[in-house]
Formats: C-alpha cells, structure tokens, sequence
C-alpha cells in the first residue's frame, strides 16, 4: 500500500480531547494515511520519528478536517432536483411564473415540466392553485415540489395526468386540497403528493434518468466535501439505480451511503410488518460499507409551514394535524424492526409526533429487552422542553438540519405557530446539554446540499439564502468546532460507524478534505466564501478543484 503524509496542514480532528487516548487531540499538523486508513497523527516535529513515506503532501497550510457525514439525505431524489426548475429563492408568485416561463421556452419539446423548491409565503394567502401555474404554462403538465417535499403544486394538465378528479378520495395520511366548488384546487398534501404524484413520476421515470440523477447527486456530495450520506429514503427504484452506480465503479462507490427502507403507513399491520421484512431482508444482504440498507424510516407526520405537523397545541389559526402513524399502528411496526435489529428513523416535525415516536421505542425496549440499539428522530423542528432528556436517557439521537432554520425561509414557520412556541425552534444546545448524540444533515433536495453553507447557519442562525435577512434564534448557534462535530464524528455515530470513520485519528478511515479557507481563523461568515479543495474517500483522491 502506498503512504502519503500530509504535512504543514492545520488538522481539525474532531476528536475529543478529553476522551483520553494518547492521540486525542483536538488539532494536529501532519496526518500519514497508509492505503486506506489513518496511521499516524501528530505535530510536524514528530514527523522525523515516523517511516518516511512514499509521498509527501504538503498543504500550504490550509486546513485538513474530516469529510463531512450527511446525516439525512435523499440522495437519488437530490440529482433529479439539480436538474429541475429552481424555485428556493423565488420570492414572489411573478417570479415562480417568470422561472416556469423560461423553463418552457428553453425546452419547447418537454412533455412535463418539473420543478422544487417554492415556499408557501411566496404564494398569495399561501393557497397555491393550479390556475397560478396556467398562467404561465398551461398546455402541458407542470409538478413542482414544496421545499419540504410535504406538498406538491400542480396545474390543471398536470391534475388530469395525474388522473385526479373532484371524486378521487384523499389517501391515508394526506389531503387533495379543493376548493368551494369540491374541485381539486392543485395543491396535494403529505401522501396525496407522495402516493399520487410521486407515484406517476416513479412510473415515467426511466433506469437512465435515475442513473444520471445518483450520478449528478455523489459528484455534487464530493464537490461538497461530503464522504458519506445516510439516505433516508430508499425504496426498490432509489436502491436499484445506486446499486447500478456501484456496479459501474467496480462495486465501491465514491462515497460511502447507508440508507433506510421507507416503510409506508398502509393502514394494515400485516403489509406495514412486511415492509419491515424486506428491508430486514436487504439489511442481511448489506456486505459491503460503501452501500448498505441499515433501517427502517417512518414519516409520522408533515410539516409546521403547511400546519400538517402534528401538535400538542393548535396552529394559529386554530387549526391541528394528526399524525400519518397514530401510536397504534406503528407500535407493532417499531416493535419488529426493533426486533430485527434495524435502525428506526422516524420523522417527527411536531411535538407531537415526536411524543409518538418515543412511547413507540419505549414499548419496542419493554417488548424486546436490553440490547445494543441507536433509533433516531429526524428533524424535532419543535419538541416539547422534556424532550431532550428523555431522547439521551433512551439513547435516541436527535438527527437535525441546521438549513432548516435558515432565517429566510423562517417567517412563515413563525407564522403558522404564532405564540411562544416560536422561541424554542431548532434549539440544538438543549439536545447537547441533555446528553443526546446531535448529527447534523441537510435534508437535500428539500434544502441546498451545501456542507459549509449548512454550518454557516448552524453557527450564526444567520440566513446562508440572503444575508440581508438578520440572524433568529442567535442564543442557539454553536462554535465551529461543535458544529462541525456534529457533521462528522457525530453523524457517522448515529449510524453506528463511531468506531471507524468521522475523525481524524490511527486506524480510522482517510475520509479526509482540505478547506481553502480556515474557518476556525477566519470566521464563520468564511463559511460561505470557504471551498473543498480536495475530497479523499479511503485514502482515494475523489475530486478536486480545478
């Protein structure tokens, strides 16, 4: 195997310091890296004492840290989004029609027009119609996903493709938003979007488009700086066109990706237990660290822009949601994947559902009894003040996206729950003081992909979309080095990779990237001016920049 020793570097470990070892520092100045593993750490006068290498890198300095872990990603969905109509920061409804226009003049044989990322506070009254689209393109159909992925916003082409009429009953777990007339307004919500819509693309989407789409995505993620995602939403097409990709590369992926089998509330125990079975069944066959099936992921509930959330207490304008999993039917679901030794991911967005999510593990724990077991919450936009505690004394970690709190997209998330509430949005110093794990993701495509953009945000609360928008919530930003803890070291924890990557450290994986910028000398705002000059995956140059 080849050595390479990387020296006159400022190396950010992300180990802590205070764990013991010999070799737990925070902060180093020249790594050796022997094949695909870390084989020594230490300061540049110590480099005489080692072997001498085969070759020496020499980094002018710049700053060496781990590659980033996303903790929360759908990584297929993410290459489809980067070749859709962008609408993240379309702040008006003429600006949406403007994008949707220019998207059809430059594609005048599209059959479909795609597009993401639109927020309800850029539509008037937060009411999308399919009017509003035909406006701008009304004689083919038109798909656009929120920026959550919660709803989706069609015209009337896109309705009737779609097969949608003003009998079409709601799914479980979702709404087909109509007007005063009962027609179909164009708004779907929850699994009226996921079960319709997504359904119809998943049947007109070619192996091709998906192959080019988990391409786009892992060259984007390594551009990034990123050396392993956790993908939160496999199902049989997702898994298919990565296995492909892996083919493609020899069986090793560049990137390293576990992901979780989503199991859909079908409203029968019998088909929900054997989604649990197939993805036990993929989990068994998961040889290899470069892809693997690891869990399970449940969406319990929306999202608080949309007031599908579920919560304790109404939304400002009275209204509530219930959970798409109530207790009943995902107890039995929790319980088995428990059994089986898979991961649990449960969405939980709401106070509420994140109170179902935790009496479900509990049961899961009674039922099953002592053994080794890492479930995880994502997002916990808004929890209960007892929750934390309760997370750290289960053992769950609190899987959250700094993105998510970008200030620019928060106005309306404020709105909807228009009370105190407010003040306790994304307040990840309570998750760290109460003991939980913390691993930070972003959540892509329903947020910018970003690596340093989203700590930017995790360590200003300021807006990484429009800096012209001031900081919320700053009393919950964290220091650098905490933040980018959380996106290494400890989301490859959470997924129980703790002991063999996510740090700089012997015997660990050379998941590696060097910054052109130090952010630690500079400030966070170099967060955002701040590019990954190289990406190292096992020891293997993976990109660089030009």
């Amino acid at each position: 195997m080849t050595t390479t020793l990387y020296t006159n570097a400022r190396v950010f470990t992300a180990t802590d310091a205070a764990a013991g070892a010999v070799d737990a520092r925070t902060w180093a100045e020249a790594v050796l890296v022997d094949g695909s593993t870390i084989a020594w750490v230490g300061a540049a006068a110590d480099v005489p004492s080692i072997p001498a290498p085969d070759r020496t890198v020499d980094l002018g300095g710049r700053l060496l840290m781990p590659g980033f872990t996303d903790a929360h990603v759908h990584l297929v969905m993410m290459g489809a989004a980067l070749a859709q109509v962008n609408l993240d920061d379309a702040r008006t409804l003429p600006e949406i029609q403007e994008r949707l226009r220019s998207a059809r003049d430059a594609a005048p044989d599209a059959e479909r027009i795609w597009g993401r990322g639109w927020l309800f506070d850029a539509v008037p009254g937060g009411r999308p119609t399919a009017a509003m689209i035909d406006e701008a393109v009304g004689d083919l159909p038109v798909f656009l996903d929120a920026n959550d992925y919660h709803s989706c916003w069609v015209n009337a082409a896109g309705l009737e493709a779609l097969g949608i009429t003003r009998d079409t009953p709601d799914p479980l777990g979702g709404e087909i938003v109509r007007d005063a007339a009962g027609d179909a307004s164009g708004l779907l919500l929850e699994t009226a979007a996921t079960e319709i819509a997504w359904a119809y693309r998943d049947r007109i989407t070619s192996d091709d488009d998906r192959d080019a789409a988990a391409d786009r995505a892992i060259d984007s993620y390594l551009a990034a700086g990123v050396t392993g995602v956790v993908d939160m939403m496999l199902d049989e097409h997702n898994l298919a066109a990565l296995q492909r990709a892996s083919a493609r590369h020899g069986g090793e992926l560049p990137i390293r990706v576990a992901g979780h089998w989503l199991v859909e509330n079908r409203g029968d125990d019998a088909a929900n237990l054997a989604q649990v079975a197939r993805a036990a069944e993929l989990a068994a066959a998961s040889a290899s660290h470069w892809l693997r099936v690891i869990g399970i992921k449940l969406v319990l509930d929306g999202v608080i822009d949309a007031c599908t959330a579920a919560m304790r207490h109404p939304y400002s304008d009275g209204s509530n949601a219930g959970p798409i999993w109530p207790l009943e039917q995902l107890t039995p679901v929790v319980v088995a994947a428990d059994a089986a030794g898979l991961q649990i991911a449960q969405h939980a967005i709401g106070d509420r559902a994140s109170d179902i999510a935790l009496d479900a593990l509990e049961r899961a724990i009674e039922v099953n009894g002592d053994r080794p077991r890492r479930h995880r919450i994502e997002h916990l936009e808004y929890a209960a003040p007892e929750t934390p505690a309760r997370m750290a004394r289960l053992g769950v970690t609190a899987s959250m996206q700094p993105v998510h709190s970008d200030p620019a997209i928060f106005a309306n998330w404020a709105a909807m729950l228009g009370d105190e509430r407010v003040e306790r949005a994304f307040p990840w110093p309570e998750y760290e003081g109460a003991g939980a794990l913390l691993a930070f993701g972003t959540d892509a495509p329903t947020a910018p992909y970003a690596a340093l953009a989203n700590m930017y945000v995790a360590t200003t609360r300021a807006s990484a979309l429009d800096p012209r928008v001031p900081a919320t919530h700053p009393q919950f930003a964290l220091p650098i080095e905490r933040a980018l803890g959380h996106a290494t070291r400890d989301a490859a924890a959470s997924i129980g990779d703790g002991s063999w990557r996510g740090r700089i450290a012997p015997g660990f994986a050379a998941d590696l990237i060097v910054l052109d910028r130090d952010p630690f000398v500079d400030g966070p705002a170099s967060l955002l001016e701040a590019r990954v000059a190289e990406t190292i995956v096992a020891g293997e140059s993976r990109y660089r920049a030009e």
